[in-house]
């Protein structure tokens, strides 16, 4: 009995940290994906790390608890955090294009986070998720997470790494990082548009009778359309890269949280 309660407590903490990473975690984390997959896949994969890990981990049986249930939900937190802020990169980009293009005013439903999103972003973000399912994206973010415990065991440091801010600076980092990126993303469309808005004023100086601010409008439009249908096939490259970016940021994270397996 005493050995069944401790994998029942081994399990829960796995448990905790499964479930916050779903909660936060791109793709998983969508209000179209049910609640009860979210919940079940949470369970079997906590299932299979403990068949992995065994039950032989050190586990106070006081309040201390507590404090470990804190500690890995804060843990998978970080971890889906870090993965959605380089996934969120996309819709930064088109909130970027959206201001120049004009279609900011016309925001709408992203169905996959329930929140509004800007017209040109949440095209980007529909065609990234495709690519995303299509390698097979989401079966490295769950090899991510169960090799995370070979990082980052039960009895990490994680509070200790937190106290002393080197949490802190690695989120700052992946931050600026990733609104580096998003800019990257939004360039050419911006700077197309910007020559736009310049060819537009040379035009209001040196041909006055056009009003500007009629023909500017529909023409920053349809520039925008096809600059962006010309630089589609290039999307493919960039979430890629993009990509390589969240893994590559995953795997400094469990740096920073914890130690190197050796």
């Amino acid at each position: 009995m005493e050995i069944i309660l401790h994998a029942i407590s081994v399990f829960m903490l796995i448990f905790c940290r499964m479930t916050a990473f779903f909660v936060v975690a791109p793709i998983f984390s969508s209000r179209g994906v049910p609640m009860n997959f979210k919940v079940g896949i949470a369970g079997i994969i906590s299932l299979l790390i403990l068949t992995i890990q065994g039950t032989n981990q050190a586990i106070p049986n006081d309040l201390g608890y507590i404090l470990l249930v804190f500690r890995e939900v804060l843990i998978g937190l970080l971890m889906g955090y870090v993965a959605y802020l380089i996934f969120s990169v996309i819709q930064t980009a088109g909130s970027f294009i959206d201001i120049q293009i004009g279609f900011g005013i016309a925001n709408v439903i992203d169905p996959m986070t329930g929140a509004s999103a800007p017209v040109i972003g949440n095209f980007k973000y529909l065609i990234a998720t495709l690519l995303f399912l299509t390698i097979n994206g989401h079966h490295y973010l769950l090899d991510a997470v169960i090799r995370s415990y070979n990082w980052i065991p039960l009895s990490n440091e994680a509070f200790q790494r937190l106290y002393h801010g080197s949490v802190t600076e690695f989120l700052v980092r992946t931050f600026s990082q990733a609104f580096t990126l998003a800019f990257q993303m939004s360039a050419p469309l911006v700077v197309a548009l910007f020559l736009t808005d310049v060819a537009l004023g040379f035009l209001a100086r040196t041909a006055p009778q056009f009003n500007v601010f009629v023909i500017g409008i529909p023409v920053k439009i349809i520039v925008g359309l096809v600059v962006l249908l010309l630089l589609v096939p290039g999307f493919i490259v960039a979430f890629e890269h993009l990509f390589e970016v969240m893994f590559k940021a995953l795997h400094n994270l469990f740096g920073t949280l914890g130690d190197r397996p050796t």
